[in-house]
């Protein structure tokens, strides 16, 4: 046996090597270093060369004999993903130095360890790039190969598919730490990849967004687990965050034939959007009807810059009224579509243009034909009254929205008193630093505010504490509706204080939904004078109103 011989067997190994493993080749090692009186062989591996001017890299040891030596020969290379590799070969302590022929010698063999371990490295470089995203999940691209894998296997069928998306995980955030939030998330991936382990696989779509096949047997545990569970953020104190997912899921039917990968995305996608915006399903699972649902979607999304062109989207005027009096005090402006004739209820288009930002396309729409109803009255010499126009949370991702308020109203000479933008609560930091910001801008130019739905949310008391409007309206399950809601009642109470509150920092307090009797009576209890509802009139057309507006008051016992 001689150097070339045993050379010739390292490099038919090392080739045939998908992965470092020296154990593989240890023979041939011991030979070529026995020769050349070799103590030990290391490598390091660095990401970049900052990694390597910082030291943090790793290093693998392909040989040792353990005795003491020096480095005799080093060889670096910089691929061309811009890793760097660094080979060093040490000789033994006392032993005679290499001969120019044995340096020569060595040196070839060091190249051949290096370009070995480099493009081991080139590919596992390649392999995360193209399945792992930058923070260490698997991508998309991955959990696209396995099921492509199990489905060329023969296996998809009656498997479960499921996209997810962490509940206001931008919370989760701000309450520990984007740096705590990150662990939190890997941790929360990791106790997924590790119940469906061996019978799924999970990857990131991207942001707080997931998807996972894995066979049925597993899908209780996780669906349990996505529903809802504690994740431990600091090992020291115990100190845990709940951390839950809106989920859609689709059961891969037996006879299923998959054509292509949207086969099964479209689905769980569907089924995960049904499911955030769902108020009381957290995990929603694909059906046929949402095939239609997103038909419908589609088509009203399709339709609507043709609705607004074509002036389809009507103003209706809900009276507000003082329920002492019976004066029409105000009124909400509502949407209604007339589309071939039949009109479309709110309820199923609205959610739909709340989707994207059509939504505040429409509320612009709607502010600005009302203003123009506005100056038409007062220019015929007609009863006018304040008139409040909703606007989507979705505006708050506009900075110049005060700017495009006061540019509408302003364009159609709308004197800014009779004109009232009200809003809903909003569910993050940033919305409301927003919301304060756009509110108060409208106070100081003489717009009238007011917080929608008072009492829906979660932050409602810091809310009115820390934003200046000028009225609230009090949704209309806080208000009492039997006889039997007597004074004692939680409701009542509630009610009365809410009122009492609102009067004490000087708001205006209306009732809305307000629909039989008792209502009223419970309002007139408490103090609270203005109401909007059934009772008095369901929205009307502008004629309609016109002519509510003309008489002026309804009668009230």
């Amino acid at each position: 046996m001689d150097f070339h011989s045993v050379f010739e067997g390292l490099l038919e190994k090392l080739n045939s090597m998908k992965k470092i493993d020296f154990t593989k080749v240890s023979a041939e090692l011991e030979y070529i270093c026995g020769l050349y009186r070799i103590s030990k062989i290391t490598t390091r591996t660095y990401q970049d060369v900052r990694s390597e001017e910082l030291g943090k890299g790793d290093e693998l040891v392909s040989y040792d004999t353990g005795e003491k030596g020096t480095v005799g020969l080093s060889e670096r290379i910089v691929t061309d993903l811009m890793n760097v590799i660094i080979c060093d070969v040490y000789i033994k302590e006392g032993v005679e130095p290499w001969s120019d022929e044995e340096a020569k010698a060595v040196k070839f063999f060091l190249n051949t360890v290096t370009v070995y371990v480099s493009r081991i490295r080139i590919q596992d470089a390649a392999n995360r790039f193209a399945f792992y995203d930058d923070d260490g999940y698997h991508n998309f691209r991955y959990l696209i190969r396995y099921i492509h894998r199990v489905e060329q296997e023969g296996n998809i069928s009656g498997m479960a598919a499921l996209h997810f998306n962490l509940k206001h995980f931008a919370l989760v955030n701000q309450q520990i730490g984007r740096s705590l939030g990150s662990m939190v998330m890997h941790s929360f991936f990791n106790s997924i990849a590790d119940m469906i382990r061996g019978k799924g696989e999970i990857c990131r779509v991207g942001g707080d967004n997931f998807a996972l096949v894995c066979e049925r047997d597993c899908l209780n545990n996780v669906l349990g687990y996505l529903n809802g569970a504690a994740v431990v953020y600091d090992v020291r104190s115990g100190d845990r965050v709940m951390v839950s997912a809106s989920v859609g899921v689709f059961l891969i039917p037996e006879d299923f034939v998959m054509s292509d990968i949207g086969d099964i995305l479209d689905k769980i996608i569907s089924a995960s959007n049904a499911a955030k915006v769902s108020d009381n399903q957290n995990i929603v699972f694909f059906s046929d009807e949402m095939v239609a649902e997103k038909d419908k979607v589609m088509r009203i999304q399709h339709l609507f810059p043709e609705a607004v062109l074509k002036e389809e989207y009507h103003v209706f005027y809900q009276p507000k009224v003082n329920i002492n009096t019976g004066e029409i005090v105000g009124a909400e402006a509502l949407c209604r579509w007339f589309r071939d004739g039949k009109i479309i209820p709110p309820i199923e288009f609205i959610p739909i243009l709340e989707h994207g930002l059509e939504i505040c396309r429409l509320d612009f729409y709607m502010l600005d034909h009302v203003c123009k109803d506005i100056k038409r009255w007062l220019k015929e010499g007609k009863n006018v009254v304040r008139v409040s126009v909703n606007l989507s949370r979705k505006h708050m991702v506009d900075m110049d929205l005060l700017e495009h308020i006061l540019e509408i109203v302003d364009r159609n000479d709308v004197p800014h008193e009779y004109i009232e933008v009200e809003l809903t609560e909003t569910t993050t930091d940033v919305e409301f630093r927003d919301l304060k910001r756009v509110v108060s801008g409208l106070q100081n130019a003489g717009i009238c505010t007011s917080v929608d739905d008072f009492g829906m949310g979660y932050s409602s008391l810091n809310l009115i504490k820390e934003i200046p409007w000028n009225v609230m309206k009090v949704d209309k399950n806080f208000i009492p509706e039997h006889d039997e809601d007597g004074a004692e009642s939680t409701r009542d109470i509630m009610f009365h204080y809410v009122v009492g509150m609102a009067k004490a920092m000087g708001l205006e307090c209306i009732a809305e939904g307000v629909e039989t009797q008792t209502q009223v009576k419970a309002l007139r209890k408490n103090k609270c004078d203005l109401a909007q509802g059934f009772l008095f009139d369901k929205p009307l057309p502008v004629e309609e109103f016109e002519e509510r507006l003309r008489k002026g008051r309804y009668d009230v016992e």
